[in-house]
Parts: structure tokens; C-alpha cells; sequence
């Protein structure tokens, strides 16, 4: 018995094994499997000594070595307390879940390899019988480095650990790891039964990864085709260029989140793709989910040129964009018409005329978020509601100029409001709740943190007509405890965060 993480050192000793009795292609596994998984998986491992001699220990320790999610129990089962059955390995790690293959032994036999040995082969090699496909789909529930260890184990695992099925997405993390090599790797290997191309692979999610470079973004753009999601929040190191060759050599991509990349400042076809595939672009690009948070240098030139492109966004996020005005809303809005979910938070030269333009949406908007955007007065949250009538979610914390006249028009025309954070709001008082609680029933969520003209009759009003209330955010609020109190009893699935000691 091992823990998870002292896997490797017999995952490649087997693969080792495997690339003398199997001749090129368990060479193949061993070299390929060995690249991805030091590429993707740094969990320290110290080679174990004088373990097992014998073949039976040998395949007992092998089976044991990559656990699968249907054979995991947390150590604090039965028989796992007060250091019974714990493992002798060397590792580390302390308090992991620990892999078990077999039922726990008679308690007479107190060391985990003795225990082991004296197991009949037929029985130690239980997950062995397991048929194909069931072996398939425990794989298909490990991340891409434990997928590419699992290659490692012996030949059936190689054929099945790359059973094209299970390459439907690659999820690499870590600050440190080499991931444009990864990526190489993997796509070559993937590529080997469609030369030069991926055509199971939809989903590439590499968040985190530092270390990424426009080198990676175009091993994925050669050799993806039919990528749909493509997930590079925090990898600051790739620019344009790059993205550009992404969208215009993945026609089929919809999700795109580029959160965190400094250096992207449009969203374009390349000048070739524009020329070469303009009757299957139509020099559009099929993006419907877009997330430019903290893009510092976008402006409103790139907000143009990427409405012209990516016509059928829906959802679009440009939290912290903090170049961008209200003409960028205005090109926004002259070609992306759909859109159903927008976040301009933080966006501090936004203001009332912007808001007029988000406003043509109509009743196809049903989330916005304008948090922290100061110039923002009633006038925008007027235009808002009158023509978005179907609004389900606003966050508008921190916008000063709104009032009770903001939130009554709010109230009064947008029924069907479930979320609403008016934070920061030293305007809104309980008449503006008042009105609330009369007109939006369904309100589920509702935030009024450091609303300084707030006090508890307000709470009880809305308590009183919004049962289905489930989270009221107070803190910093004068409301009493007699007032939370009320909100507890009228709201049984309601959870309170306040600041009132007294209140618990």
C-alpha cells in the first residue's frame, strides 16, 4: 500500500520494462509518457529501496502505485487510525487520501507489504479483470499529468491511457511547468493517428501556466482544429499575434478567456486568414464567450476592431479594462447585439451615455455589472430599466450617484430582478427598499454593504415580501438585532452576513 504520490518511481521502472518486452511501441510510451508527465506533474517522489524482489510484489506494488477515483477511501477509515495500516513509504506527503486495491487484511499482519504478499496473484490483480471500457472510464476522471503516468504502467495501460476518447481536453497547472514543451509533446502524440492534427481534442485549459508562450498558443493553433474552449487566464507572456493565429486556424472556437494577459489588446483575424478563409469565416470569428478581465491596455480601438470580428458574442467580460470609455460601448453595441451577460466593473470612464448604449440590448440582456463605475448617476440606471426588462442580475457596488429614485425605476421595471448589489450606495435609503420589496418578489440575492441610510424597518420590509430570499449581505450596516432576527424568522434559507456582534 502507497500513498498517490510515490507512484511514479514504479510507473517508470515498468515502462522501462515494457520498452525491452514490447520492442518500439513500449519504447514509445516509456519516452513520451516519461516527457508529459515530468512536464505536468511535480510531485516530489524518493525512489523506495529494497521494497519487493519477486514478481507477485512486484505487480502488487505496480497496481498500487496509480490509484483510480473508484478505489480511493480517505485514511481515516476503520483500520487506518492511531498508525494502523498507514504506509512505510519514504514520501513526504502526510494526511493524503491514500489508494487501496483491495479489502483491508486480517489485523494479525501488521506490515502493509507482508499483507500484500501473502494475497493470492489472482486476487491482487483484481483491477487487472476490469474489461476495457471500464478501465476507460476511471481514466476518463484523472487530470492529464495522472493520465500520462498512467501510460507508464505497462502496455494494456499505454493503449488504453491514450484511447483517443479521453483527449478531449488538456488541463495543465502549475506556475513552474514547462508547459509549451507539454503541449508539444502531447499534441505530437496525439497526432500520430491523424498526422499533424487533433481531431478529438476541443478543450485546451492552461490558467496559471506562466510560463506559456506565443510558441505554445501556436503548437495549439497548427494542430487543433476543432478547438472550442481555450482557457489562458494568467499567461501574461502571449501577445496578439498569437491569439490571432488561435481564432483564425480554430474556426469552431466559442470560448475564449484571455483574463490576466496584459500584452492582448485586440481580437482579430490574421491579415492571411482574413484573405484565405473569408468564405468560411464570412471575416467573422465564432467566439460567443469572451473574458478580457484586466486587460489593462485594451482600449476603445481594440473594443472596435473585436465587435467587428466576434459578431456573435453573448457573453462578455471587461472587468478592469480601465482605458475604455463610453465609445467603445458605442462600437460594442453597433455590432454585438446578442449579447446576454456584460461586466464593465471598474471601468472608471464609463458613465451615463455608456450606460444609454448598453441599454439598446433591450431585453436580450439579463446580466450587467457596472461595479465602481463613479460617473454612473439614476439617468443610466433609467435607461437600463426602462428598456431591459428582463434584467435578472445588476451589481452596480459602489456607484454613488445612484439614489432611491435609480432603485424605484429599477423596481418597477424590471420585475423579475433576482440578484442586486447597490453596496456603497450612501443614497439608497429604505424608501428605495421599500419599493424594492413591493415590485421584485423573486429577489433571491441582494447586497446593501455600507449602505449608510439604511436601518432595520428596511430589512423588515423586504423580509417580509421576499421569502425566497437567500443571502442578505448587511455589513457595516446600523441595523439591529431585533431586525436580523426578523430577516431569520421570514426567510428560514436566507444567509445573513452582518457585522452586528450581538447577532448570531
Amino acid at each position: 500500500m502507497e500513498c498517490p504520490g510515490d507512484g511514479g518511481h514504479d510507473g517508470s521502472r515498468m515502462g522501462a520494462n515494457n520498452g525491452k518486452q514490447y520492442g518500439s511501441e513500449g519504447k514509445g510510451s516509456s519516452s513520451i509518457s516519461s516527457d508529459v508527465s515530468s512536464s505536468t506533474d511535480h510531485t516530489p517522489t524518493q525512489a523506495q529501496k529494497n521494497v519487493a524482489t519477486s514478481e507477485d510484489s512486484d505487480l502488487s506494488m505496480r497496481t498500487l502505485s496509480t490509484p483510480s477515483p473508484a478505489l480511493i477511501c480517505p485514511p481515516n477509515l476503520p483500520g487506518f487510525q492511531n498508525g494502523r495500516g498507514s504506509s512505510t513509504s519514504s514520501s513526504s506527503i502526510t494526511g493524503e487520501t491514500v489508494a487501496m486495491v483491495h479489502s483491508p487484511p486480517p489485523t494479525r499482519l501488521t506490515h502493509p507489504l507482508i499483507r500484500l504478499a501473502s494475497r493470492p496473484q489472482k486476487e491482487q490483480a483484481s483491477i487487472e479483470r476490469l474489461p476495457d471500457h471500464a478501465m476507460v472510464q476511471v481514466f476518463s476522471f484523472l487530470p492529464t499529468n495522472q493520465l500520462c503516468r498512467c501510460a507508464r504502467v505497462c502496455r494494456r495501460w499505454y493503449n488504453l491511457a491514450w484511447d483517443p476518447r479521453l483527449w478531449r481536453t488538456i488541463r495543465l497547472t502549475g506556475e513552474t511547468i514547462n508547459v509549451d514543451r507539454a503541449l508539444k509533446v502531447l499534441t505530437r502524440r496525439l497526432c500520430q493517428d491523424t498526422p499533424n492534427v487533433c481531431l478529438m481534442l476541443e478543450t485546451v485549459s492552461v490558467s496559471g501556466c506562466r510560463r506559456l508562450t506565443d510558441r505554445g498558443l501556436y503548437t495549439i493553433a497548427q494542430c487543433c482544429p476543432e478547438l472550442r474552449r481555450l482557457e489562458v487566464s494568467g499567461c501574461y507572456n502571449i501577445s496578439n499575434e498569437a491569439v490571432f493565429d488561435v481564432v483564425s486556424l480554430c474556426p469552431n472556437l466559442e470560448h475564449l478567456d484571455v483574463s490576466g494577459c496584459s500584452k492582448v489588446t485586440c481580437i482579430s483575424l490574421t491579415r492571411e486568414a482574413s484573405i484565405k478563409l473569408s468564405p468560411l469565416h464570412g471575416k467573422q470569428i465564432s467566439i460567443r464567450y469572451l473574458d478580457m478581465t484586466d486587460c489593462f491596455v485594451l482600449e476603445d480601438e481594440g473594443l472596435h476592431t473585436i465587435a467587428a470580428h466576434c459578431t456573435q458574442l453573448t457573453h462578455l467580460y471587461l472587468r478592469r479594462c480601465v482605458r475604455l470609455t463610453d465609445e467603445g460601448l458605442r462600437y460594442l453595441m453597433i455590432y454585438c447585439t446578442s449579447i446576454k451577460e456584460l461586466s464593465v466593473s471598474d471601468c472608471r470612464f464609463v458613465s451615463d451615455f455608456g450606460l444609454r448604449e448598453i441599454a439598446k440590448l433591450e431585453s436580450r440582456l439579463r446580466y450587467l455589472s457596472i461595479a465602481h463605475c463613479g460617473r454612473v448617476t439614476d439617468v443610466g440606471i433609467r435607461y437600463v430599466a426602462k428598456y431591459c426588462s428582463k434584467l435578472r442580475y445588476l451589481n452596480a457596488r459602489g456607484c454613488e450617484g445612484i439614489t432611491d429614485h435609480g432603485v424605484e425605476y429599477l423596481a418597477k421595471n424590471c420585475a423579475k430582478l433576482k440578484s442586486l448589489d447597490i453596496g456603497k450606495c450612501p443614497l439608497v435609503s429604505d424608501t428605495g427598499l421599500e419599493c424594492l420589496a413591493l415590485n421584485c418578489f423573486n429577489l433571491k440575492r441582494l447586497s446593501l454593504k455600507s449602505c449608510e441610510s439604511i436601518t432595520g424597518q428596511g430589512l423588515q420590509i423586504v423580509a417580509a415580501n421576499c421569502f425566497d430570499l437567500q443571502m442578505l449581505n448587511v455589513q457595516d450596516c446600523e441595523v439591529s438585532v431585533e431586525a436580523l432576527r426578523f430577516v431569520k424568522r421570514h426567510c428560514k434559507r436566507c444567509v445573513i452576513e452582518h457585522t452586528n456582534p450581538a447577532f448570531f
